[in-house]
């Protein structure tokens, strides 16, 4: 099986120009490193979780450092894995003043009898598992603090789905040489949300999902409206009727659309590593790599492929 990483950078409304070039290499280089680790033999859980880690560590992205703000001006963060395999899985939400989520999600997957931890909780199990604590500060990045502004003082009947200039929630999917399947997705939720909220990013079946026998997939967009679709799951189940990627996406992107006016956006890869990224949202920074080739798309018609060392 030839080995295939996707990522995404999140659905939104607008990247600013100043910030395309940054976007498009943050995807880029998230997307290769999960490739570097399928090359070297790591399994799809491994590249996913290097993936997505390396979106966190990025200030561009709505994860980890770079995450959005709540209506206190903090940090929390919710992040998810799944391994096609077994379908074992691992989700935190609500955590706070931890670089990596996703490193933690693992690790409720690994090292606990539960599939989900929250708030106190995770925090205590990441102390546990010698998880450093990271300050508040070193997770906030200015941007931040200027949407959360924004977002305070605009008008409230204006209120946008995708923060202005935001690239939302981090994912990756991956297909490794055994065959098996693998998702991630981190997010730091929505501006000016309330505390405690949670979003579709740590749910399984709305944020994410991977089954070795069918495929995987990780979501993006408006946390609420992907949780009352089950977006990920619906996309899978279309598969297992048959479609292709590209139709199982355009059929479960377009029934939240139509249904409940919801936009987002998803990378999806299937059992056999056919591929797509797809989104209504009005951009989706995304990357590829198969084949020793990265494919690379922020906005509608401008992939670029590129050769990969």
């Amino acid at each position: 099986m030839n080995p295939v990483v996707l990522v995404h950078g999140g659905g939104a409304s607008s990247i600013s120009q100043d910030r395309k070039e940054r976007v498009r290499q943050g995807v880029s280089k998230a997307a290769t490193g999960g490739y570097n680790v399928l090359k070297e033999g790591g399994s799809a859980v491994d590249a996913v979780e290097e993936a997505v880690t390396i979106l966190e560590n990025d200030p561009e992205f709505n994860a980890g450092c770079g995450s959005v703000l709540n209506t206190e001006g903090d940090v929390e963060m919710d992040a998810s894995i799944m391994d096609g395999k077994d379908l074992s899985t691992g989700a935190v939400s609500a955590v706070r003043n931890i670089a990596n989520p996703v490193k933690l999600a693992r690790l409720v997957m690994e090292k606990t009898p539960h599939c989900f931890l929250t708030g106190e909780g995770a925090g205590k199990f990441a102390a546990e598992m010698g998880i450093p604590e990271v300050a508040m500060e070193e997770l906030i990045t200015e941007r931040s603090k200027k949407q959360l502004e924004k977002e305070k003082h605009g008008n409230g009947a204006e209120r946008s789905d995708y923060p202005k200039n935001s690239a939302g929630t981090v994912g990756a999917v991956a297909l490794d040489s055994k065959g098996n399947v693998a998702y991630a997705t981190s997010t730091g939720g929505i501006v000016n949300k309330m505390v405690g909220r949670v979003g579709d990013s740590p749910c399984v079946g709305s944020g994410g999902y991977a089954d070795s026998n069918i495929g995987a997939i990780s979501t993006t967009g408006h946390g609420e409206s992907i949780l009352k679709v089950n977006l990920a799951r619906l996309t899978l189940f279309h598969m297992e009727q048959g479609k292709t990627v590209e139709e199982a996406a355009d059929l479960s992107l377009g029934y939240m659309k139509s249904k409940i006016k919801g936009l987002g956006g998803l990378i999806l890869i299937s059992k056999t590593g056919d591929w797509v990224a797809k989104w209504t949202s009005t951009s989706m920074p995304w990357a590829a790599a198969k084949d020793n080739k990265l494919h690379v798309g922020l906005d509608l018609g401008d992939t670029t492929i590129t050769d990969l060392p």
